[in-house]
């Protein structure tokens, strides 16, 4: 899990994070993940923006960061989760590891207008498309209290071997050295072609 927030801090660091408006509408900005520990991502925002009050009105956040020249060399990590203000006492050290932020504000006196927020609990999801199969991982950090249910697709009692859905599945994920047969949940692209093929209502929706 670890490995996951320290990439999107080094390797991506840019996101693009959703919050949610007084009318309940999603509103997206650019922000820079800019520090991590075992269990949580740090960034900074200005007290003045309108993004600081929909996160101490929402106390949440999601977020999507893509790293990659193309589509097919991208790999994308979206989380969402928890967030609380830890206010200006962690703006050194994030200016220390982040010092192109010296440059957008470079006087200490600029700086009081920062505070720092932690996202301390949440899940996320990594896909890699440049990986054939495609791989993709679900995880969670901060001791969440609830685990979301896991999107995709299952294969139940009901399969007699007959491939039908294998034949339509984009990355051949499937395994059949067995009856049920497995969907490798881990190369799934979650597209629903398995379960609109099967003739016998064997594949099911996780949720």
């Amino acid at each position: 899990m670890k490995n996951y927030l320290e990439f999107i801090v080094k390797d991506i660091h840019r996101t693009i994070t959703a919050t949610v408006d007084d009318n309940g509408l999603p509103v997206t900005c650019a922000i820079d993940m800019m520090d991590f520990d075992d269990n949580s991502l740090y960034f900074l925002t200005a007290k003045g923006k309108n993004f600081y009050d929909r996160l101490i009105k929402r106390n949440f956040l999601a977020f999507t960061a893509m790293k990659g020249e193309d589509t097919m060399t991208s790999v994308a990590v979206s989380v969402r989760g928890k967030v609380r203000e830890l206010g200006f006492d962690k703006i050194p050290e994030l200016f220390d590891k982040n010092p192109y932020m010296y440059e957008i504000y470079p006087t200490e006196d600029s700086r009081r207008a920062l505070t720092v927020f932690q996202i301390y609990e949440g899940s996320g999801e990594w896909f890699d498309l440049s990986k054939k199969p495609i791989e993709r991982a679900s995880f969670t950090f901060g001791k969440p209290k609830t685990v979301e249910a896991r999107s995709g697709y299952f294969i139940n009692d009901n399969c007699i071997g007959c491939k039908s859905c294998l034949e339509v599945c984009p990355q051949s994920c499937i395994d059949f050295s067995d009856t049920p047969a497995v969907i490798n949940d881990s190369n799934c692209l979650h597209c629903g072609n398995c379960y609109t093929a099967c003739l016998h209502e064997a594949v099911e929706r996780k949720e």
